[in-house]
């Protein structure tokens, strides 16, 4: 069954001034979609996500990750969160087709201030980065046949390197990658897999 996915980032600190830089350096890790480049856009939410936003703003064509920043830059408050939309390419196989494709999907980005939701983010992340469904990382509602296995491996790839690459180069000290149904990825991955040799 098919599941949200996250990868939660947490920081030594990510206090006002380090918010949005931090968070332009985790948006610069993502291989942007060529067909959809950059950050296509960004909102604000003050206090929790009850509230209305006080900023929504979309982007066509895209902008880099320090544009986009600093559209919420004179927003920055520690009780805010700020939410940034871009695309990445990953294999998919179209609902009446046979040919798999690489398409432009979804990725979110949640920077929540240190006082949002009440200190949410020491628990959800200082950044949660919301994938959409695992459903690209497993089709499971595929037979698995070589190619499906080629496609799956591929978008694992490059889900895998892209979380090397924060950590690498964004300065998080903690990270997760999660499910809404806390079952472990890679122990899906691995016994969809072996269902091939």
């Amino acid at each position: 069954m098919a599941d949200s996915l996250y990868l939660s980032l947490w920081f030594s600190d990510f206090d006002e001034p380090e918010l949005l830089p931090r968070t332009v350096r985790v948006l610069r890790q993502l291989p942007f979609s060529p067909a959809q480049d950059g950050v296509t856009y960004v909102a604000v939410h003050p206090v929790s996500w009850n509230e209305p936003t006080v900023l929504e703003r979309r982007f066509r064509p895209g902008v880099p990750p320090e544009e986009a920043a600093g559209v919420a830059a004179d927003l920055l408050h520690s009780d805010y969160a700020y939410v940034f939309e871009a695309y990445w390419d990953l294999w998919s196989l179209p609902d009446r087709g046979d040919q798999w494709v690489l398409q432009p999907t979804l990725v979110r980005f949640i920077a929540q201030g240190t006082e949002f939701e009440e200190g949410a983010a020491a628990d959800t992340g200082h950044i949660q980065i919301d994938f959409g469904l695992d459903t690209s990382f497993l089709h499971e509602e595929l037979s698995l046949t070589q190619e499906t296995e080629q496609r799956v491996r591929s978008n694992v790839y490059k889900l895998v390197e892209f979380t090397a690459k924060v950590e690498k180069n964004a300065g998080a000290t903690g990270r997760l990658l999660w499910s809404e149904s806390e079952e472990n990825l890679a122990q899906k991955l691995i016994a969809r897999l072996q269902k091939v040799n």
